[in-house]
């Protein structure tokens, strides 16, 4: 959230109301030193603030605060990332034990750890193709 837009929008807003800063201020129990920052932009009302002020104002949250909704990202793009990463973990996990083996620094307990993320990474990636296709 922009706050010299939503300062500019609580201006405008009040404007159209025919209202002062200090009629605002004193509705909300705030000081007009408060609104006026908010309406330059310095600061912004406090969360709790916000429904009371919307309906002073004769509008919704949302419009006070600008919000758009946000598009959801594609399902089946996230859905293919996860399987890839889940993938990408288990190699990676493989490679590590294979490296650390050949170099003698790996302990039997810790190479079974990696081992079973890797697995269990495999596993999940399977079982996501598998639900994916049914």
């Amino acid at each position: 959230m922009d706050k010299t837009s939503l300062g500019s929008t609580i201006a405008a807003l009040r404007k159209e109301r025919g209202m002062t800063q200090l009629e605002l201020a004193g509705q909300l129990g705030v000081t007009d030193k408060a609104v006026s920052k908010w309406e330059r932009g310095l600061s912004c009302p406090d969360l709790y603030t916000f429904p009371r002020l919307a309906e002073i104002l004769g509008a919704s949250v949302e419009e006070l605060m600008q919000v758009s909704p946000v598009p959801p990202k594609p399902a089946g793009r996230t859905a293919a990332l996860l399987s890839l990463i889940f993938k990408a973990v288990a190699c990676a996990m493989g490679a590590a034990v294979t490296s650390l083996a050949v170099m003698g620094a790996l302990d039997t307990r810790t190479g079974f750890s990696l081992l079973g993320i890797g697995l269990l990474s495999a596993g999940i990636a399977l079982l996501r193709e598998r639900s994916d296709s049914q």
